[in-house]
Formats: structure tokens, sequence, C-alpha cells
């Protein structure tokens, strides 16, 4: 192998483990065997949310949480949409609720606060080893 070809080699492999590949976020619908009334509700929240309507579907999936406050998937959704308006501590806790209430979901351990290395969360913060904590 020629020197050119081992510094191409060496360039794509450092640029493919530094590249952050992030899913876009997405939200759950309801299980087999609930009511009629709370997957309409979870549904229209699902389409608030796919219009990029945050406030309302915010809103519907509170209503479904308190229409049916064991269902995971509106827990979850309603973390979903609280994380993506920059509500991180209160998103947390309806991740947290999620996961308990479904253990086994891939989906809801997926979500960020469950991530072991969540990048987008922690570049900004300041650390014990920096020089001059803020």
């Amino acid at each position: 192998m020629n020197v050119r070809s081992l510094s191409l080699f060496m360039l794509l492999s450092l640029t493919a483990c530094t590249s952050l590949i992030t899913k876009p976020p997405t939200v759950l619908q309801a299980p087999a065997g609930m009511p009629s009334a709370i997957v309409t509700q979870l549904e229209r929240g699902n389409a608030l949310f796919d219009a990029q309507k945050w406030a309302e579907a915010e809103e519907v999936y509170r209503q479904t949480i308190v229409a049916a406050p064991a269902l995971a998937e509106a827990h979850y959704n309603l973390a979903t949409v609280l994380y993506r308006a920059g509500n991180k501590v209160e998103a947390k806790k309806h991740y947290m609720e999620a996961a308990n209430l479904a253990p086994g979901n891939k989906v809801i351990w997926d979500a960020p606060p469950f991530r072991v290395s969540n990048w987008s969360d922690t570049l900004g913060k300041k650390s014990f080893l920096d020089v001059k904590p803020q």
C-alpha cells in the first residue's frame, strides 16, 4: 500500500469515527388493546407533532396522560415534545416514567437521557477538570 492510499484510509477512518449520527425524534403509537378514545387522542397528538405544532401536541399529550396515566407511549411522546422545546428537566421525568411503565421498550430506552453518550447535551457543560470552571 502506498503512502497516499494509507493517508486516505486513515482520513476516512477518522472522519467516520467522529461523525455524530442523530436520529430524528419520533413519537409512538398506542399499543393494541387501548380504548379507542385514548388511541384517537394519542393519534391526534402525533398528527400535531408531525405538523410541527409543538405546543398543541404537548397539550394533547398532557390530556392523554390525565386520561391514561399508565400509558408509557403518552409519557414518551410528551417527553419528546418537551425535549425538543428545550425543557429537558421535565422531559427527563416523563422519559423516566415511560421507561418505568414499559421496561422492555427499546425505543423508549433509546431516548436522550438513556443514551450512553449524548454529545449535544454535554459539549457545552463545564467540567471540574477545566482550568477555570464557571
